[in-house]
Order: structure tokens, then sequence, then C-alpha cells
């Protein structure tokens, strides 16, 4: 959705886009979604994909260094580019320190959807039509049991009250695989599910060759 407002706003142009991937197991950090799921992911939204390449475990400094990298590597690539923009809703801490990181090279940060309301924006998410499911939960916060599930409006009924309706706080973390921002559904699978460092809740999800 903030790559939505990003480009409906009309005085941005969005040139690529940029995560960061635990060379390890070849996933999405905190999501553990597959680089293939990323990269078709990318493919749908039309823009070429950077990443910011740690290992696992990852000191803070080394991820600092890596994400620092991946600026230069942008800039390189597209002169004169100084922006990143970022889905962050109402976390000041959090939005401090990307605005810390950037400074350092001389970039700015850009947060379309700052403060908006969470519920709101969890119900127009689903109303647009975007499709997403749970890849990761931290079972401090929610039951397991929601990791693996779409995000529906029925879900957002069975949250818990202290849990923020887009996951802001890292309740969750999810996939989005179809709506209006991609140009074609991705094509899933659900695979196994499992526990890391007896706290977050993963599911797999896997490109689905026969779709």
């Amino acid at each position: 959705m903030a790559l939505e407002r990003l480009r409906q706003a009309g005085d941005w142009n969005v040139v690529g886009l940029l995560t960061t991937v635990t060379k390890n197991f070849d996933r999405v950090a905190m999501h553990g979604i597959r680089r293939t799921l990323l990269e078709a992911q990318a493919t749908q939204l039309d823009l070429p994909l950077m990443t910011a390449q740690i290992e696992w475990p990852s000191s803070n400094d080394a991820y600092e260094q890596a994400h620092a990298q991946a600026l230069g590597d942008a800039a390189a690539r597209w002169p004169g580019l100084c922006h990143c923009a970022y889905g962050d809703l109402y976390l000041a801490d959090v939005r401090a320190y990307r605005e810390k990181q950037l400074s350092r090279a001389g970039w700015k940060g850009v947060f379309p959807l700052w403060q908006e309301d969470t519920a709101a924006l969890a119900r127009r998410f689903i109303d647009a039509g975007h499709r997403a499911t749970l890849v990761c939960v931290d079972t401090t916060q929610l039951d397991a049991t929601f990791c693996g599930r779409a995000y529906t409006a029925q879900l957002l009924e069975d949250l818990p009250g202290s849990v923020d309706a887009c996951g802001e706080n890292g309740e969750f973390h999810t996939l989005v695989h179809a709506g209006p921002a991609l140009h074609g559904d991705l094509p899933i699978r659900r695979g196994e599910s499992l526990l890391r460092d007896g706290r977050f809740q993963y599911t797999d999800l896997l490109l689905d060759d026969a779709g």
C-alpha cells in the first residue's frame, strides 16, 4: 500500500525495491519468504529488485554495512537517487533509526503511510482486493495457529485486542500474493510450518509449478 500511495501521488518515480535477504537460507530476513517468491513478486510489481545480503546470525553493524552497500549500489545504478520509502506506520523509534541510517549515506526517508489508522488501513487493504498470507508469527504476542492463515476480514475479527491489525509491533508478517498492485496472482502452495528460537512460528510458502 505504501508503493501504491507513492505511485498515486504522482510526484515520485519509484525505480526499484530493496529487501534484506539472509544468505544462509536465501530468504527474506524476518519474513522467511523464499527468494523465488520475492523475485516473482518483484516481477509482478514491474520493479527491479535489490537486496542487502546478511549472514545468520548477524550483528546490527553487519546489517547496517549491508544496507549501506545496497544504497551505494542503487545510487550507482540510478544517479541522483537519494530517497528510500518505508511502510512504517507509527513506531517513532523505528522511523528515527531508519532516518539516521539513511542520513549517513546522504539519503532521506519517505513514509507515505505514517500515522494512518491501522485498523482502517487493514480494512481498505482487504476491500481493495489485496490478498496476503501470514508467514511469520511472534508467538509471544499471537498464537502460532494464526501462521499460514489468509489475511481476511475474518482474521481481523479473530485477532486479540492487543494485536495491531497491520502487525506493526512485529506480531506477524505477511506475503502479498495477489491484488491490484500486482500484474498477476502468484501461484502459491503451503509448505511446512516450524518454530524457530522457541518464539517465531513460520509457514513456508512455495511457488506452485502447476499454477
